[in-house]
């Protein structure tokens, strides 16, 4: 009887427990959605207000800081929203970083969140707020205690609170573009940064020493074939063309999709089409596997300075040229310029080829995993259509009818979405595009999407009936 009554206590001090975490995820500081539908104008005003903080606070350098041994790791500062050296150093690797675990960890069932429930919801969305907190505090502490960006004596752990504070600054920017903007601030910063890089890298006219000098691709391509140089000129015309080329690889590929054709149940003789993208679930597998790849770089390199030797993640020349590990296996040389410099070596075409498999893997395993917990797969979407009076035409209106059709697509899209994602950073990385290709991809399909998205907005605001209509 004593061993029941105490297995009873233990229960009972467990389930709250669990109710006291659930409560404290649930109540954490969030930024409070708007009580009214946003017009254009207010979404637009507060894209460009954040947008404005966001390269304010990346101009800001930290107090303290002796040495910024990240500042040639650029290109992947490019992919992670940041700006090594200043307020803005973590960027959005906390968010992406809580983002990729808790996806992982839902997805293979070892948590067990009914996202299909408004509470279950709110719960993940809690959860992952929790999460990019620890991964803020966490990023910061390795960043300055390892020495990647080495403090003056005595300042170490002031440095580490402005990290903070600039992370959490990000996590809730990236609220406020969510819920009272266009997209999330994750798409923007990463687009803020991208094209940041490419006018600079195309236009820039000032040198290394402030002396005014062709160091643009648009002019070096000019002053080379003015003096004759074949080879700068050569270089400059692929990186150029390549970023055209990708440009518009990506554009179109966004615009293919599948249509399912649906009627309305009770209006005979009309329907439509619901589109279902061929990216499915878009830029997110490749912006978390991209993610993924530029921690697995940083983190290479601050164990190399910590430790003084290269360790399995990766060894680096005095230049972060990644030399060893696996940041070399995972890391796209660019062949083509080295085709054109004569550097070319045979290891780079397996460099590359292990470089795309894993970009393809992995924005496939993300995709799936992104569609089972964003509320895009075949359940949620066929509860949508039909709430929305809609219905696959020959069937009887019934949402099982509509999962069981939808299933036969999403899946399917999701990985060949993701694989096709993955194969097209890979390619434009190996390009040797004006920017990391990567990081351009991603930013034209985030201007894409946000394209649409403002192109509905409008319209919506426009024929305010519409709204009403498909049940916005």
């Amino acid at each position: 009887m004593r061993k029941k009554g105490l297995r009873q206590k233990w229960k009972a001090k467990k389930f709250e427990l669990k109710m006291g975490f659930k409560d404290f995820i649930l109540n954490l500081p969030e930024v409070k959605g708007p009580d009214r539908r946003l017009t254009f104008n207010e979404k637009l005003k507060w894209v460009l207000i954040v947008l404005i903080a966001f390269f304010i606070l990346s101009a800001i350098p930290l107090f303290g800081l002796s040495e910024n041994a990240l500042s040639r790791f650029e290109f992947l500062a490019i992919i992670l929203g940041a700006k090594f050296g200043s307020i803005m150093s973590l960027g959005i690797g906390p968010i992406v970083t809580a983002s990729i675990i808790l996806q992982l960890l839902v997805g293979s069932k070892i948590l067990n969140i009914d996202l299909k429930t408004r509470e279950g919801k709110r719960f993940f969305q809690g959860l992952q707020k929790l999460l990019a907190i620890f991964f803020t505090i966490f990023e910061a502490c390795v960043y300055v205690l390892m020495k990647g960006l080495e403090a003056k004596p005595g300042l170490e752990w002031f440095l580490i609170l402005q990290l903070f504070i600039g992370g959490m600054l990000v996590l809730y920017m990236d609220e406020i573009i969510t819920k009272w903007g266009f997209g999330s601030g994750v798409s923007l910063f990463i687009v803020g940064g991208v094209a940041y890089e490419l006018f600079v890298r195309a236009f820039t006219f000032i040198g290394p020493q402030g002396k005014i000098q062709p160091v643009g691709k648009v002019w070096v391509l000019f002053s080379s074939f003015a003096s004759g140089n074949t080879t700068e000129a050569m270089s400059a015309l692929v990186a150029i063309a390549a970023t055209v080329i990708i440009f518009l690889l990506v554009v179109y590929v966004q615009s293919v999709r599948i249509e399912v054709p649906l009627s309305f149940g009770r209006i005979r003789g009309f329907g439509l089409r619901w589109p279902l993208s061929f990216l499915y679930t878009s830029n997110i597998p490749v912006i978390l596997a991209a993610a993924l790849l530029a921690n697995v770089q940083l983190f290479a390199t601050l164990l190399q300075k910590y430790l003084g030797r290269a360790t399995f993640l990766g060894g680096f020349d005095s230049n972060g040229v990644a030399v060893s590990g696996l940041a070399f296996w995972l890391n796209g040389p660019h062949v083509i310029e080295a085709a054109i410099r004569g550097a070319f070596h045979p290891i780079m075409l397996l460099q590359a080829f292990t470089y795309i498999l894993f970009l393809i893997l992995a924005s496939i395993l993300f995709s799936v995993f992104w569609v089972q917990t964003s509320g895009m797969d075949a359940r949620s979407v066929a509860e949508q259509i039909a709430a929305s009076g809609l219905k696959i035409p020959g069937f009887r209106n019934d949402p099982r009818i509509i999962e069981l059709i939808l299933s036969r697509y999403i899946i399917p899209l999701a990985v060949m979405g993701g694989a096709t994602v993955g194969l097209l950073a890979g390619l434009a990385d190996l390009s040797g595009a004006l920017v990391r290709g990567t990081g351009l991809l991603l930013s034209v399909m985030i201007v894409y999407r946000l394209y649409q998205e403002i192109s509905q907005q409008h319209l919506y605001e426009m024929n305010p009936a519409l709204r009403k209509f498909f049940g916005e």
